[in-house]
């Protein structure tokens, strides 16, 4: 009898669990398609080489992913929409100007509209890309009371020595 990670290490096996990390599945998700639990699926990526590296292929590619549409949301783009229009048309006679036929019909139209960017996405990236300068927290040193306490504390030194 094969053992039940048999079927996953095959190339199928393989390109199924791929697939589901590239989906964006965690994996809790990955482990509840193949019917095993969490922790199987943990020992079987230390255990199997294979494994891991389908996992690490997948999430590899949705993270690129979510990296770009980041990337774009910071930035802003454009992006063309098609949109269905309604055209009419008329067939006048060329000699009395008389309407001699009306139609209308359902026509694709494209229009290239701008995405601004999101600020949101903008910070995010900034605090993460950069984050010396746009952590929330900025670490500095301001000695200028601790400067102050000591000048007090030897000027009182200095006259309970007198």
């Amino acid at each position: 009898m094969a053992a039940k990670y048999d079927q996953w290490l095959t190339e199928e096996g393989l390109l199924r669990i791929q697939g589901w990390a590239r989906d964006g599945l965690t994996d809790k998700d990955i482990s509840k398609n193949m019917r095993i639990g969490v922790s199987t699926l943990k020992e079987w990526k230390s255990r199997f080489d294979e494994i891991r590296e389908a996992l690490r292929i997948g999430k590899d590619a949705a993270d690129r992913v979510v990296e770009n549409a980041l990337y774009k949301s910071a930035t802003g783009y454009m992006v063309t929409v098609t949109e269905p229009i309604k055209v009419k048309r008329i067939v006048y006679d060329e000699i009395t100007g008389k309407k001699i036929r009306e139609s209308e019909e359902v026509v694709e139209a494209s229009k290239t509209l701008h995405v601004p960017a999101q600020v949101t996405a903008q910070i995010f990236w900034l605090k993460n890309r950069k984050p010396e300068q746009w952590r929330e927290k900025q670490e500095y040193t301001d000695t200028s009371a601790l400067d102050k306490l000591d000048a007090i504390l030897a000027e009182n030194i200095r006259n309970a020595n007198r």
